[in-house]
């Protein structure tokens, strides 16, 4: 899978969760999607039509969320 197929994978998974108002986004893929300096950019994109941003972490992060 091609580079740019890959993000606009991550940038739809990201857009049906905010669109959903699912609240976590569990991912492994530390480089795009659970990243802190992309974190920002992502807000950002979600916020722009009123969406709010799902939280996105890996699996062992959610693992130490308390409610």
């Amino acid at each position: 899978m091609a580079a740019i197929d890959k993000a606009l994978d991550d940038g739809l998974h990201i857009a049906v969760a905010a669109v959903h108002r699912v609240p976590y986004l569990l991912t492994w893929n530390c480089r795009h999607m659970a990243n802190a300096t992309m974190r920002v950019q992502i807000e950002t994109v979600c916020s722009r039509p009123g969406f709010l941003c799902p939280i996105i972490c890996t699996p062992e992060e959610m693992l130490e969320v308390k409610p």
